[in-house]
């Protein structure tokens, strides 16, 4: 089964871009497009597509309002990739917490996307994790915040759990991280498991983001 693709972006020649990088793949086809995050929803329930690519800045709702709905009102929701035309944009950080699995640079070369689109959709590990710590260092609060803090004592990790939480921050694969601890890929898959679930997280960001908003990982 090939990978669904919806694109979402006030710019018909951006999307009209996506369209043409993602669709000359064969195992991924796009269903749909949208010009704005308040079309989201209603063709999310519809066409039912893996992945949405989203515009981070709209005229009506913008990426960050559009990825909570999505993920507040949608059953099983699709996986989020933000587009955004700078990296260090304080709005990419905004809808991570907010709930999206990773982001792509609009000025991303083909290979880079169609990367990206495969990655998310396989939910295996972070987007240019080395954006995204300077994104931490940049716009969380190196660990001031409380709740979060609260979040990942509660979680009361193992020290392997903790170290595999570490790795992942890094942007490491499964199978890198078990290299790194020279375990198997399932064992690993296991403690990913642990960690989101104790976390009560999503998906492997919104447990990287809980751990750079509690200081449990130092950004940069």
């Amino acid at each position: 089964m090939p990978v669904t693709v919806l694109l979402v972006d006030d710019e018909p020649l951006v999307r009209a871009g996506l369209r043409a990088v993602l669709e000359a793949q064969p195992d991924i086809e796009v269903v749909g497009e949208a010009a704005d995050g308040a079309a989201v929803i209603p063709l999310v329930r519809q066409l039912r597509p893996d992945v949405v690519a989203m515009d981070v800045r709209m005229p009506l709702m913008d990426g960050i309002e559009a990825t909570r709905a999505v993920l507040r009102t949608v059953d099983r929701p699709p996986k989020i990739l933000v587009v955004t035309t700078f990296e260090n944009d304080e709005y990419v950080y905004e809808a991570l917490r907010a709930g999206a699995d990773g982001f792509l640079l609009k000025r991303a070369r083909p290979a880079e996307i169609v990367h990206a689109v495969r990655l998310v959709a396989e939910g295996e590990s972070l987007l240019f994790p080395a954006s995204v710590r300077q994104l931490a260092a940049e716009h969380g609060d190196g660990g001031g915040n409380r709740a979060a803090r609260a979040v990942m004592e509660r979680a009361a990790l193992t020290d392997r759990e903790g170290e595999v939480l570490r790795l992942m921050a890094r942007g490491l694969s499964n199978a890198e991280i078990a290299g790194q601890l020279v375990v198997g890929t399932e064992t690993v898959k296991s403690h990913v498991s642990a960690v989101l679930a104790k976390l009560g997280a999503r998906d492997r960001t919104q447990a990287v983001i809980a751990a750079y908003e509690s200081g449990f990982v130092a950004p940069g």
